[in-house]
């Protein structure tokens, strides 16, 4: 296997804008397109392959852009479509690609599309969401819940119907079934493709399928388990997960083939979801796909590090997972797993190298090159709708979605000249990029500094993955491709640990917090990363 055959998304780093909270350009409050675009510099510095674009599609905002009312247009609070073309050409002059999301489970309750659907039981697209009478009592159709709590069911009385939907009732579900919407659906990625994007990423599209007989899903007894909505009392066997997505996915992976190395990846939400990323991902189908192994985790171990990775250590044929510890949607990965009273810049460091190290897709999310942890939202400034309806038993995704910092010296560090959508980290603006630029010891130009490793390393991209055994505390990731061999150190505890196993005498340091060239000991949340002669035992 030749790296030269591999095409240009295979172990690269992709970089993940959630554009409200990215750059304001036009003074209200909100990121845009534009404002991206005036970052771009910062992104290609780090050395990442690509950028992805959380929606910024025509949107009333009430998921913040999961709720797309025209997939072929931009919302007016990110700018003109002519402001995404600007942007894709700067990417592309700085070597950047560009993957957007697509959100193919449902719509927004103002697209036309659904307009249209709701008139009657008649109308060319009546088939095109998903309706169903009401029991003789007037009961939802079955018993299935919405992600954001309550039925998954809402009553219209134009039809004398009920329409489905996994999330928000302003969300309804696309009858994905329908080869006519899978026609639509694909338009919709022509649209894109033909601008020059270079990649999708499909969200939660293991929900855009159901059980065609709406079989009631079983119950999942609560023991042991934190309540804190209807849809945790549930197997979801018969909402999501139908077989047929997948060959759904082949027409999209025949589509973008066309267009030559566009990169597909996939979210798959759930409990068990290794059967259906395998499913997405084999052969004829999508890139990529990734689950919550570690978005969503308390803790971090070496044990779920292993796992996570064992699952796909196999040939590319098996499939190839992305990997992400922080996103839009989850809490921060530092607030989750650094230890009380640990070193935040050290953490931040062993975490996004970690990251960095493994087999697959690595995904960093904005502000992990500065080492931001969770931001704490008063009610009074919520704005997410599944943190409002859950307060306080939820942390809800504002926290993690708080405005990128830039500069130490104003009021809204560097994002805005007037008050953002949310309001700016505790302690954000001294963790602000301008302050890490040069830096030697900072989060920044440490994690730029182990891309740069990756980069220039054909084991981290596309070689195998293995763990030599260490003491507890201790994690080693070994890759290798070809007679390149890396080994990567990381001890995941608040204390220093010795190594404790036997290194070869030929090793190049590469990557390190400040570790000694013979890395015998590690400090707490140390890492060191090095390359070993090939003729080493």
């Amino acid at each position: 296997m030749s790296q030269d055959t591999q095409p240009w998304w295979r172990g690269a780093v992709i970089y993940q804008i959630y554009p409200r909270s990215y750059q304001d350009s036009n003074g209200d409050g909100v990121g845009d397109l534009p404002g991206i675009t005036r970052r771009l510099d910062h992104i290609a510095a780090l050395g990442v392959s690509a950028i992805w674009i959380s929606p910024f599609f025509r949107s009333p905002m009430k998921d913040f852009g999961y709720d797309v009312s025209d997939y072929c247009d931009v919302d007016p609070v990110f700018g003109t479509l002519a402001d995404f073309d600007a942007l894709l050409e700067k990417a592309h002059s700085l070597g950047l690609k560009v993957i957007i999301d697509q959100v193919y489970a449902h719509t927004s309750d103002e697209h036309a599309w659904f307009a249209e659907s709701r008139t009657s039981r008649l109308n060319p697209k009546a088939d095109w969401f998903v309706w169903r009478d009401p029991k003789p009592d007037g009961a939802p159709p079955n018993n299935w819940q919405s992600v954001f709590g309550g039925p998954a069911w809402t009553w219209d009385a134009r039809r004398g119907q009920y329409f489905m939907h996994n999330f928000l009732s302003s969300q309804p579900q696309l009858n994905v079934h329908n080869p006519e919407v899978q026609d639509a659906l694909l338009g919709v990625a022509k649209f894109w493709l033909d601008r020059g994007v270079d990649g999708f990423r499909l969200d939660a599209i293991n929900f855009a399928m159901f059980d065609p007989e709406f079989r009631d899903n079983p119950p999942w007894p609560a023991e042991g388990r934190t309540i804190t909505r209807p849809f945790d009392l549930q197997h979801h066997i018969h909402n999501q997960s139908h077989p047929d997505i997948p060959l759904f996915m082949e027409r999209v992976r025949k589509l973008a083939d066309g267009y030559g190395d566009i990169y597909t990846v996939a979210e798959i939400p759930g409990p068990d979801p290794i059967p259906e990323m395998r499913a997405f991902t084999a052969e004829g189908r999508l890139s990529s796909a990734y689950s919550f192994d570690f978005l969503y985790a308390k803790s971090l171990s070496a044990r779920r590090v292993k796992t996570a990775q064992m699952n796909w250590a196999g040939p590319f044929s098996e499939g190839w997972a992305a990997w992400a510890f922080s996103n839009h949607d989850a809490p921060r990965c530092i607030s989750r797993w650094c230890p009380p009273r640990g070193d935040l810049v050290a953490y931040a460091k062993l975490t996004n190298a970690l990251l960095l190290c493994l087999r697959g897709n690595p995904i960093l999310y904005q502000g992990e090159e500065l080492g931001l942890t969770q931001a704490e939202i008063a009610f009074e400034d919520l704005r997410d709708p599944e943190a409002i309806a859950n307060w306080p038993l939820t942390l809800g995704r504002d926290g993690a979605r708080t405005p990128m910092p830039w500069i130490n010296d104003n009021s809204y560090a560097g994002f805005s000249e007037v008050k953002p959508w949310l309001p700016v980290g505790a302690g954000h603006a001294l963790q602000a990029a301008a302050a890490q630029y040069g830096q030697p010891f900072s989060v920044l130009e440490f994690t730029r500094l182990v891309i740069a490793v990756r980069n220039g390393s054909a084991a981290f991209r596309l070689g195998e993955v293995s763990f030599p055994e260490t003491p507890a505390a201790l994690l080693a990731i070994e890759r290798s491709f070809e007679g390149e061999r890396v080994l990567c150190l990381f001890n995941l505890t608040n204390a220093p640990q010795e190594v404790g196993i036997p290194l070869p005498t030929a090793r190049t340091l590469l990557a390190s917090d400040g570790t000694m060239r013979v890395p015998e000991r590690l400090a707490a949340f140390g890492v060191w990363i090095g390359a070993l002669d090939n003729k080493a035992p």
